[in-house]
């Protein structure tokens, strides 16, 4: 007579070895995600974005008439963005960057850079 686990063990025994297995393959390695930030109707959207260092920020204008992103420290800085031009940067250090658009200082965003998970800074 053969006994036969009940199927909620063996999904959470196979659950557990995928797990493992991801675990395993992942550790060590930082993987930034890429991330966009929304020009329309006068915003930036979202106007406060929380990333990991590495990760690339890319402002796509979706409105219909041109803007600008600059970092108020100057760390970066885009051409005119006209409709559906976009502008990427790549933020490499932990920290706080506020941004405006030059053409329409009112508008204004924030990127917040953490260290990218196992790194020492």
């Amino acid at each position: 007579m053969t006994t036969r686990k009940a199927p909620a063990a063996v999904f959470a025994a196979n659950f557990s070895a995928v797990l493992l297995a991801a675990l395993l393959f992942f550790s060590g390695h930082a993987f930034a995600a890429d991330a966009t930030v929304k020009i329309d109707n006068f915003t930036f959207d979202p106007p406060r974005l929380i990333v990991k260092a590495g990760t690339t920020v890319t402002w796509d204008n979706e409105d219909d008439i041109p803007h600008t992103v600059v970092a108020s420290g100057k760390e970066f800085r885009s051409k005119t963005l006209d409709t559906d031009d976009k502008f990427s940067f790549t933020f490499t250090t932990p920290g706080s960057y506020e941004y405006f658009c030059s053409l329409h200082p009112h508008m204004t965003g924030m990127i917040i850079v953490e260290a990218a998970s196992g790194s020492t800074q």
